[in-house]
């Protein structure tokens, strides 16, 4: 059983934050979220600037596409420069804002929505509602472009191709992208209605019994459908689901395995996918990775600030990921579930200069290196539970391969295995008498 199992608990959910930082074994630990895993290049400079300068130079990349400052040696200072930066617009609701987004945003294959501007939508929406700051911190909303690279994840709330899944399940609720974010914040709420009425300790939909039905029934009840003359569904002026003639229908999951390289995007800009070892960077290679981004823009636009920024109220232009004015855009990188980092919109004659940046930083844009597939926890000696230095483990076993390994490793300390990717992983867990390889 991995540490997201587990369930019935009655503790509160202690999930860190950038104010409610966990004491780890190598000090305190801040979590930042970024809805959508968008960050700018100037903010990803700052939040390197801090690790640097206020911890142990450790920035570990979540499985939610977030972000870790290990080892911090302020963390009030840390908080402070994090809030002047725009990456905490909401104190009460810091820990709550968790939506993944696909991270290739409608550029490519199947994937036709732009998820960013939804997931911004939905963070306003979350941050504007004082109630859904009581939302455990293990809460997950997802907007997947179509593409199904969203589905393994689990959210409890997504929005995938004009329907709303619960906790995985098509419960037949269809909805517009321009109506979604409304939708999902009340999806949120009616859990906190469910909750509260004899189901304390769940902190995900799937943990209530029946969850999925139970919230659809709410949905249904507090979002009535107006009719229109020819009888088919009028939009509601509070943007309700639409009732669905159609048969509920199982997603199709998309492989979403890491992997590194160029991917070509539908108006000939191009899309780099890089592998952060073990998914942890130095505040240099966060840096190199601000730099590569910036290749993209036109001169001397890269450092100024985010009209609305990454996360947090975006105007109607300069909006994350949307081109503003003049053709300038607000977000370059995406951090991904995988523990990836993918560079938007890069022109094609950019993409070597990029891949050099990156590569002379440590990170790899090679879709043949090992290092595409393999992750790991803590370890030691940050992680107090680890039985053993699972990461020199890991880099021990990457340097004897001669690619990336057939499926999906991840080096885990304990029973606990914080980290495991969804899908199929090969599990090496460490015990008190070496590895115990294992399969899902």
């Amino acid at each position: 059983m991995s540490i997201a199992d587990f369930s019935g608990r009655l503790r509160p959910d202690a999930c860190p934050g950038a104010l409610q930082v966990h004491e780890a074994a190598d000090g305190p630990l801040a979590r930042v979220r970024l809805p959508g895993g968008a960050i700018s290049p100037a903010r990803l400079r700052e939040l390197a600037a801090c690790a640097a300068g206020l911890s142990s130079d450790v920035i570990e990349l979540t499985s939610r596409a977030n972000v870790q400052v290990r080892g911090l040696r302020s963390p009030a200072a840390f908080a402070e420069r994090i809030a002047a930066a725009g990456l905490l617009p909401s104190e009460a609701h810091e820990r709550v804002r968790n939506i993944v987004a696909s991270p290739l945003g409608g550029r490519t294959g199947p994937g036709l929505l732009d998820p960013q501007p939804l997931a911004e939508a939905l963070d306003r929406a979350l941050c504007a509602r004082p109630r859904l700051a009581g939302l455990p911190g293990r809460f997950l909303f997802a907007v997947d472009e179509g593409s199904g690279d969203m589905l393994a994840l689990g959210a409890d709330v997504t929005f995938f191709d004009g329907r709303l899944l619960l906790a995985g399940v098509d419960a037949g609720l269809a909805v517009g992208a321009d109506a979604a974010a409304g939708l999902m914040i009340a999806a949120a709420e009616a859990f906190l209605d469910e909750r509260a009425e004899g189901d304390q300790g769940a902190w995900r939909i799937a943990e209530l019994d029946n969850g999925p039905a139970r919230i659809a029934t709410r949905l249904h009840t507090t979002f009535p459908r107006d009719r229109a003359a020819d009888g088919r569904s009028a939009p509601h002026p509070d943007a309700g689901p639409t009732p669905d003639a159609e048969a509920p229908r199982a997603p199709v999951v998309r492989d979403t395995a890491p992997r590194a390289g160029r991917v070509e995007q539908r108006d000939g800009r191009v899309a780099l996918e890089v592998v952060v070892p073990l998914g942890r960077l130095s505040a240099a290679q966060a840096r190199a990775i601000a730099a590569a981004a910036e290749l993209n823009g036109p001169a001397g636009t890269s450092d100024a600030p985010d009209p609305g920024g990454a996360t947090g109220a975006a105007g109607p232009e300069g909006t994350a990921g949307v081109p503003g004015p003049g053709g300038a855009t607000g977000v370059l990188v995406r951090l991904t579930p995988w523990r990836t980092v993918v560079l938007l919109d890069l022109p094609p004659a950019a993409v070597g200069r990029a891949a050099r940046v990156l590569e002379a930083a440590g990170l790899v844009t090679d879709p043949a290196s090992p290092w595409a597939g393999v992750s790991a926890c803590t370890g030691r000696p940050g992680c107090a539970k680890s039985l053993a230095d699972v990461r020199e483990d890991a880099r021990r076993w990457v340097a004897t391969l001669d690619g990336p390994p057939a499926t999906p490793v991840h080096w885990a300390g304990c029973e606990r295995r914080c980290g495991l990717p969804r899908g199929r992983v090969v599990q090496m867990v460490a015990t008190g008498d070496g590895y115990q390889e294992r399969h899902q």
